[in-house]
């Protein structure tokens, strides 16, 4: 059987996060991706937003990450090139009874370490942005948005460099992680078993079935997966925005928001829909909620301006109803399987957290 020191499961931005660190460190990497190439999966589907940090309960992995991430991802950006912009971004109060839910987040930010916050009043929001519609406003200038696609080339180009080797087509099926080691069993056009060292399950929506896939004491501690839909629809024609806007977060979400591409291209969404299976159909129909969600703070929009973009699903292991649950990266502390990695429940901040989170995951390995 073939032997390999380390493999990361999934070639999304997380997972080659975690490759780009293991490699630079000297590690012989291999990266194992079903697809027929890297980052067609939740790292996609997303807003390309690269957050402060500011809704995450403090102490928690998201916050940690969130703020981590966000300083290393700026930095990481400038020196390798990758396209971004601190675009900035106000959560909205629409009326007056929501201003104490914007002091709660403020608060809530400071905790995490983000100290740049303003709170803003009707005035000071349409000095900002004259065409919204606001009883006041949390105004984040870290917030900004990235080009993902090129962010993952910059990090597989990273890792590659170091050495480290992608194989496309490649899911794995199973296989056992116990005190004897772990195994993987690899499925494709010429299917095969090895022997690793280390291995990271980055493997995004799949990452719960996978987790139970391996057989071994790690198994059993695999969370229920849950699938939460979110459409995206564009603008035709340039939004009256320059910057992000956010309404006061939902359950499940952060609420229908504005995002600007580098281009300038402006999107509304993601809305929030529990379906049983992975699906990124868009119903036109969802539009009409757009549009009342979204005339909440710009009353202004006409008819027939939105158009189906695309859809993510968030991989969730909390349901409806229930708390959103923290990142859950279980290492040897918690399940006892030297060089074994799980990454659990990776959505939203998970971009913005990505280089942080592949740092810790590779000092467990």
């Amino acid at each position: 059987m073939e032997r390999v020191d380390a493999v990361v499961i999934g070639a999304g931005v997380v997972g080659l996060a975690c490759a780009r660190q293991l490699a630079e460190a000297g590690r012989d990497v291999l990266v194992l991706e079903r697809e027929t190439t890297f980052g067609t999966g939740i790292s996609a589907r997303n807003s390309e937003v690269i957050h402060a940090g500011l809704y995450y309960p403090q102490g928690s992995l998201k916050a940690q990450l969130c703020v981590q991430g966000r300083q290393a991802l700026y930095a990481y950006c400038a020196e390798r090139g990758v396209a971004h912009r601190r675009i900035g971004k106000l959560v909205v109060a629409s009326r007056a009874p929501q201003l104490p839910a914007l002091e709660a987040i403020a608060a809530r930010a400071r905790a995490n370490g983000v100290d740049d916050l303003r709170l803003l009043d009707a005035a000071g929001v349409r000095t900002l942005e004259p065409e919204l519609d606001a009883a006041g406003a949390l105004f984040s200038p870290s917030t900004g948005i990235v080009d993902s696609h090129g962010l993952m080339l910059a990090l597989l180009a990273d890792a590659e460099r170091h050495g480290a080797v992608l194989a496309v087509a490649s899911p794995v099926r199973g296989g056992r992680a116990d005190s004897t080691g772990i195994v993987l069993d690899i499925g494709g056009s010429a299917p095969t078993s090895l022997r690793a060292r280390c291995v990271i399950n980055a493997a995004g929506l799949d990452a719960p079935r996978l987790g139970r896939a391996l057989r071994g004491p790690a198994a059993g501690l695999a969370p229920r997966a849950f699938y939460a839909r979110g459409a995206y629809f564009s603008l035709s024609g340039r939004a009256p925005f320059s910057h992000l806007i956010y309404p006061i977060p939902e359950p499940g979400g952060l609420g229908v928001h504005l995002t600007l591409d580098l281009g300038g291209q402006a999107r509304f969404g993601p809305d929030v829909e529990w379906v049983e299976h992975p699906d990124y159909q868009v119903d036109p129909a969802r539009a009409a909620r757009f549009y009342t969600a979204i005339r909440s703070w710009w009353p202004s929009l006409e008819d027939g301006r939105l158009q189906p973009a695309y859809a993510g699903v968030r991989p969730k292991i909390a349901g409806p109803g229930e708390a959103d649950a923290d990142f859950r990266i279980d290492g040897p502390a918690a399940h006892g399987v030297p060089g074994l990695v799980h990454l659990y429940g990776i959505e939203s901040p998970g971009l913005t957290a990505a280089l942080a989170i592949g740092a810790r995951v590779a000092a467990m390995c």
